[in-house]
């Protein structure tokens, strides 16, 4: 099962992405990401990735399978919760894309955003061990 924590749900996505997440996690849960007020604090926003977390292991007890969270969205919620996820065993990944950039004839700009691939959050703990006084 792959949680999708984003701001875009899955029935939003690009046939190729839609297909390329039935095909990698078997099935696609929309869990909405959260309003996050930016005058929050860091402890405000690590509160609220820890009821996230809660409700990703809710969703975790409902799954016949393995269970893979699709973060994406405002960076301070995503970096607890990623942490949280990973350090209960979860796995996480975000989508990358390329992105196209069209001038359009009155000049304006349009932006299109080509699914590539889910990439795995990098492990916190893994980055901790790196020597990084280089």
């Amino acid at each position: 099962m792959l949680i999708n924590l984003s701001n875009h749900p899955f029935t939003e996505w690009s046939e190729t992405q839609r297909t390329a997440a039935l095909e990698q996690f078997g099935e696609v849960v929309d869990l909405p990401f959260p309003s996050i007020d930016p005058h929050w604090s860091t402890e405000q926003v690590v509160e609220l990735a820890k009821e996230y977390l809660q409700q990703c292991r809710d969703l975790q007890r409902t799954s016949k399978g393995a269970v893979t969270v699709h973060l994406a969205g405002e960076p301070t919620f995503c970096f607890a919760l990623a942490a949280l996820l990973q350090q209960a065993g979860i796995a996480v990944v975000t989508s990358t894309t390329h992105r196209k950039i069209l001038r359009n004839s009155d000049g304006s700009i349009s932006r299109l955003f080509e699914f590539i691939q889910f990439r795995p959050y990098p492990r916190c703990q893994d980055l901790c061990k790196e020597d990084t006084r280089r």
